[in-house]
């Protein structure tokens, strides 16, 4: 029978907030290492292979992007992390530490407290109505985005000016 510290910090259930959640077994303090991200490392190309196999946009998935282009699928080989959810008002955070992906907490999180963190998913396509549905947010926070995806960039374009010039 596993000892309390054999046990991981968190266990796997049912989300208020969307399908399985990871939870807090126990009070975790700030700046603890929770859990690595694992799952097959496969290429930009064979990721976007296997969502339009899956039928969804690319990127709804359990990938997760390395900073060298590659990406972890969490769906193929993946552990419990792969059911952490999205939060706009996140209490841990992932980190990318040689080629490995770590999530941490970022402030002290209480026993049974769902772990999450900001997805702020790329999606390059035009952010649709349709898109928005698909990638719905329902963490519930106050200053919760509707969505789990990044802002998209807006180009900066020079003003027009209205002034007439004075003749």
């Amino acid at each position: 029978m596993p000892t309390p510290t054999d046990l991981p910090l968190y266990i796997v259930k049912e989300s208020p907030i969307h399908g399985r959640g990871v939870f807090a077994r126990e009070d975790i303090p700030p700046g603890t290492r929770i859990i690595e991200y694992t799952g097959e490392r496969i290429s930009s190309d064979e990721s976007a292979r296997r969502a339009e196999a899956g039928g969804g946009p690319i990127n709804h998935t359990f990938f997760f992007s390395l900073e060298d282009g590659s990406l972890i699928d969490g769906g193929s080989g993946g552990n419990d992390a792969r059911w952490i959810n999205h939060a706009c008002e996140p209490n841990c955070e992932a980190y990318e530490e040689d080629g490995k992906v770590f999530i941490y907490s970022l402030h002290h999180i209480d026993a049974g407290e769902e772990l999450n963190y900001n997805y702020a998913l790329i999606y390059e396509a035009r952010h649709t109505p349709a898109v928005k549905r698909a990638f719905a947010c329902y963490c519930g926070a106050p200053s919760c985005t509707g969505v789990m995806l990044a802002p998209k960039r807006r180009s900066r374009k020079p003003a027009k000016s209205d002034a007439h010039s004075a003749t």
